[in-house]
């Protein structure tokens, strides 16, 4: 038996698709669904029920509580106890449910902010970018978290770090969304509206590598069977795109073609950000595989088709 926390969520839903696909049992669990993974006593129940007779226990830890960098300014408290709490109720949990293997997804910010293409042996080689020292902190004692109960109590996981993901479903609304939804909701309104401009958080210069939640997914269910690890794993490409080509190729998918400009005003967060998934490559046997481009085109298509009806 598979256990997805988180199920509802964007990541979750892609993860659940994907088991089922495959014809792997699974259950789910997420706070829309009745269960609380900030509380200790409602997670250990829950992992009880799910896992009584299971010969195999296995967990996909898809659960966050997250949003863009707005988001993380508004609400850092927030970030820090809820993405925290939900990691101790979860560890504890699985050493008590006997889990076999916990795959746990860590965001690539929890890299050092003066880092620009990613390496896991460069984990631990600089302070955080401000940006997002609230969530990646969090994420990277995810992994602490993950390293101590293996140390004390022998629990599998495998900590794998992916980039920020986008794809159908995706979050859209200018709070919760990192900038590629942003701006296909910002874009796509200045196009309905027929307004001549659309201004663009910070200077447009930084680099981002971007993730299809659908290869997020898939390399958390080969995570599932993969060798035991116990250091951070990167999952990604090497090769990311400026937020301001990032709006182009948004407005030309979209038909928009007023101006694009842009707000030195406002944070840009860390300059560049590009993973080395060499690692990930070699314990999986696989790599993405989603084309930017294409990916945008069906992030746009599931928009129209959902979220702006």
């Amino acid at each position: 038996m598979i256990l997805v926390t988180g199920a509802t969520g964007f990541l979750g839903r892609h993860v659940c698709a994907l088991l089922e696909q495959k014809g792997l049992a699974f259950g789910q669990t997420s706070l829309s669904l009745g269960v609380d993974l900030r509380d200790p006593a409602a997670t250990q129940a829950l992992f009880a029920r799910v896992f009584e007779g299971q010969a195999q226990r296995r967990v996909i830890h898809c659960a966050a509580f997250v949003g863009g960098i707005q988001f993380g300014l508004k609400h850092a408290a927030e970030l820090f106890h809820h993405n925290l709490a939900m990691t101790l109720s979860l560890l504890e949990a699985s050493k008590l449910a006997g889990v076999q293997r916990l795959v746990n997804p860590i965001s690539n910010c929890a890299y050092p902010g003066a880092a620009t293409l990613f390496k896991e042996d460069e984990f631990w080689d600089g302070p955080l970018h401000e940006s997002v020292l609230v969530y990646g902190f969090a994420r990277k004692a995810s992994w602490v978290g993950a390293y101590a109960y293996q140390q004390q109590h022998g629990l599998d996981s495998i900590n794998l770090i992916l980039s920020n993901m986008y794809g159908p479903g995706d979050h859209f609304e200018p709070e919760r969304s990192h900038a590629l939804g942003a701006l296909v909701h910002r874009i796509h309104e200045a196009k309905r509206k027929g307004a001549p401009e659309v201004v663009i958080w910070g200077t447009g210069t930084p680099v981002r590598e971007w993730l299809h939640v659908q290869d997020g997914a898939e390399a958390l269910v080969r995570a599932l069977d993969a060798p035991p690890c116990s250091d951070p794993i990167n999952i990604g490409v090497a090769s990311g795109i400026s937020i301001l080509e990032m709006a182009r190729l948004i407005a030309d998918e979209l038909g928009y073609t007023g101006r694009l400009l842009t707000d030195p005003s406002k944070p840009d967060g860390a300059p560049y950000k590009t993973v080395d998934g060499s690692r990930g490559q070699a314990l999986l046997n696989w790599c993405p595989k989603r084309e930017f481009r294409q990916g945008v085109r069906d992030t746009i298509d599931w928009y129209l088709k959902n979220h702006h009806a």
